[in-house]
């Protein structure tokens, strides 16, 4: 879906996923690494201070992924 999404309408999409190979297969093309199944965009078991700054990380890899041109599946990892 996402590269149909990138193909038709030109709108780069970027997924945060648990489980990477699952994107690779479906053939995502910007994909960023979740942290866990339960919590894929923060870990609450970190408290709220670290959770947020987490979660602003994911993010900011996200907004990157999305402004990077790519050429194929690019896995977006922490830097």
């Amino acid at each position: 879906m996402t590269r149909e999404i990138e193909n038709a309408a030109g709108i780069p999409v970027v997924q945060i996923a648990t489980i990477v190979p699952i994107m690779l297969t479906v053939g995502t093309n910007r994909i960023v690494p979740g942290v866990a199944i339960p919590h894929p965009v923060g870990n609450p078991e970190l408290g709220p201070e670290v959770d947020k700054a987490a979660r602003r990380e994911l993010l900011m890899r996200a907004f990157k992924a999305m402004t990077t041109p790519i050429e194929e599946q690019t896995i977006f990892e922490k830097n």
